[in-house]
């Protein structure tokens, strides 16, 4: 696993994570209920291993450092959301956290076909794009950003996974609402859920949704 990130960010991962989380447990209930349990350390020696051997480096650290707190989110049913439009694990602006096996998937190349990555040292971490996935945000060894589909896009914004959750936590409980983006956050049926007011992606649960930083309908 790579050691560009020493064991203070890791701490800074921990430390920005549970924020995060404390912060789910009082305010969205059914996102912090959608947590998997930390990953396995077969899983990720797995993961690691199979990224080395097939694209020639391994985890990043802070990547790691996470897997270790929560290896993943699983959605739970919300029935009032009839239109299946809530993802109750989807509250990271980024979207859901990969487990380390999907994480694997989404970096290695197709057999027989060229790395969409480029040899990027990168692994896709976050998705919004489940059915896909065409986009997300992705770790390496200079910090979080996002990548998109068809030309394999990189886009740097953050300089560490931990500035990341950390960004996250200071928008939920300070502000600007828009800090991490034109999605902002906000809590419908137990979920957090980050969304655009001007552009919003949320239909018939839109009414429901309640912005965290006053009104934005």
């Amino acid at each position: 696993m790579s050691d560009r990130h020493d064991d203070g960010d890791t701490g800074r991962v921990e430390e920005a994570w549970r924020k995060v989380t404390d912060w789910l447990a009082e305010h969205a209930p059914l996102s912090h209920a959608s947590l998997l349990p930390p990953a396995t350390e077969e899983e990720i020696a797995a993961a690691d291993s199979c990224l080395r051997e097939f694209v020639g480096h391994g985890l990043p650290t802070e990547l790691v450092a996470l897997w270790r707190l929560c290896g993943g989110v699983e959605h739970l049913g919300i029935e009032a959301d009839e239109e299946g439009e809530v993802g109750s694990g989807r509250f990271l602006p980024g979207g859901v956290l990969y487990t380390p096996a999907q994480a694997v998937r989404g970096r290695l190349p197709l057999i027989g076909e060229r790395d969409h990555w480029r040899g990027a040292q990168v692994v896709p971490w976050l998705t919004t794009d489940e059915a896909g996935p065409e986009s997300g945000e992705y770790v390496g060894a200079e910090g979080v950003g996002h990548w998109s589909l068809p030309e394999m896009e990189l886009r740097l914004h953050q300089p560490s996974l931990a500035a990341y959750l950390e960004a996250v936590h200071r928008t939920l409980t300070e502000g600007p609402a828009d800090l991490m983006g034109p999605d902002v956050p906000g809590v419908v049926w137990g979920c957090l859920i980050w969304d655009a007011p001007a552009y919003p992606l949320l239909d018939e649960a839109r009414p429901h949704w309640t912005p965290v930083h006053g009104a934005s309908r």
